[in-house]
């Protein structure tokens, strides 16, 4: 009986340990298999928080593209294109350095050059048509600073040949070079006497195209010019006097943007932009010279600055039509610089807004002549701005700025003596460019008068 109740039991505690471990391992493979189920839920999360997230990405970059807030996204796939590419190249650099080791290219100069053939926004900056000012500002400031102090070297160097020529003659050094100095003060009295120039200009040296375009011209990078068209003798030899009677309309002033004003002026307001600069210039060509003047102050950049050109194109077609007597047509502007640029100078005592004279070339450096801005004119257009312009360093040194040449056309092609004159820049006063305005009028007259 003690040995049936021992059996008993064993075989009572064998089961119930063996159910235990079973409920215990199906307990455990439970929560396995719960572990696996999480963790494949939250990969799914993930995965549908990402798409939702590229989704969202995507649709945020189109709405603001279709703003023109962003860049589309065929822009930004270039973009990322572009970006592989520098990856690309940042893991082949050390064997591309090493091939330049023969050369005397430095790294400096080597990263420069990559990254401007790698980095999106150059090759786009290439595809702008629009007129930049400040850019054009910047470079022509850097080239007069440059100009001037060739000048003074040039200066220097004629002194020391005079000191010299003195010794040579054996007079003494004083009186030597006071009769120097009175001889050459006799010589420029008598010079501004008979000319009334400031300085001469070597007509031999403006037949030297490199010194031409150092000293008289800024050509942008959007176009291309060559010896041919800026010959200095030719263009020198074209007539631009006025050849109708002042009974009829002989110039025509206009702003194809009318909007644009300087420091002091109020926002919209005629009498203190460029606009007021027109009346100014017309009442000087009318009363002091003789001239038969319009003023033509129609609005074409109020509501789409962008297209100005376009829009004030038949206006003035209207206006050569009913006044085929009108034979120079100047468009009056402000010029756009940094606001540390200050473009002024001096003029008979007074400050003055530094101008500048602009042409278009029709012509651009990527795609060579633009058929559909053609310019019968070109030839006389620089002729006429060249005339203007060495004539402003002849008698008004320093008070005209390098000519500007860029790519398209700008109106110019309405008649042969077409101008377009950048008077200062938002950082002059208005009284400075009204200033402007005398020296500007005594140019025109010297230029157009028989």
């Amino acid at each position: 009986m003690l040995l049936h109740k021992i059996f008993s039991t064993g075989i009572y505690l064998t089961v119930r340990m063996d159910i235990s471990k079973v409920f215990a391992q199906i307990k455990m493979g439970m929560g396995k298999a719960l572990i696996r189920k999480k963790k494949r839920a939250g990969r799914y999360i993930q995965w549908i928080l990402g798409g939702v997230s590229v989704l969202f990405v995507i649709v945020c970059y189109q709405s603001m593209a279709f703003t023109k807030n962003a860049p589309a996204m065929s822009q930004i796939l270039n973009y990322l294109k572009e970006e592989t590419a520098v990856s690309a190249w940042r893991n082949c650099m050390p064997v591309m350095l090493r091939e330049e080791e023969g050369s005397q290219l430095t790294l400096e100069h080597f990263l420069q050059s990559k990254l401007e053939e790698f980095y999106p926004i150059y090759a786009f900056s290439g595809t702008l048509t629009e007129y930049s000012t400040q850019i054009e500002s910047d470079l022509t400031c850097g080239m007069l600073e440059e100009n001037k102090q060739e000048s003074q070297k040039e200066q220097q160097e004629q002194e020391e040949e005079k000191e010299k020529e003195a010794k040579q003659h054996k007079k003494p050094e004083k009186k030597k070079q006071s009769e120097e100095k009175q001889e050459v003060a006799a010589k420029d009295s008598a010079a501004k006497t008979e000319t009334g120039k400031a300085v001469e200009i070597s007509r031999e040296k403006l037949n030297d195209f490199d010194y031409l375009v150092q000293n008289f011209y800024q050509i942008d990078r959007t176009t291309t010019v060559d010896r041919s068209e800026l010959n200095a003798q030719e263009m020198l030899a074209k007539d631009m006097t006025l050849k109708t009677g002042s009974d009829q309309v002989q110039i025509l002033i206009y702003h194809t943007h009318s909007q644009e004003g300087y420091a002091d002026s109020a926002p919209g307001d005629p009498n203190s932009s460029v606009v007021a600069l027109g009346e100014r210039l017309t009442q000087l060509l009318r009363d002091q010279y003789g001239f038969h003047v319009m003023h033509h102050m129609g609005q074409y950049d109020v509501k789409d600055r962008d297209n100005a050109y376009s829009y004030s194109g038949p206006a003035l077609e209207q206006i050569l039509a009913e006044n085929p007597s009108i034979e120079v047509v100047i468009d009056l502007h402000r010029d756009g610089v940094p606001e540390t640029t200050h473009l002024v100078s001096e003029v008979n005592g007074k400050q003055t807004a530094q101008i500048m004279f602009f042409n278009g070339l029709s012509r651009t450096t990527a795609n060579g002549d633009i058929a559909y801005l053609a310019n019968p004119n070109r030839a006389d257009n620089l002729a006429f701005s060249f005339q203007m312009k060495l004539a402003a360093e002849e008698y008004y040194p320093g008070f005209a700025r390098a000519t500007y040449l860029k790519g398209y056309r700008y109106n110019l092609h309405y008649r042969a003596k077409s101008l377009l004159v950048e008077v200062g820049a938002q950082t002059n006063t208005l009284e400075e460019a009204m200033n402007a305005m005398e020296p500007l009028a005594d140019i025109l007259h010297k230029v157009l008068s028989p």
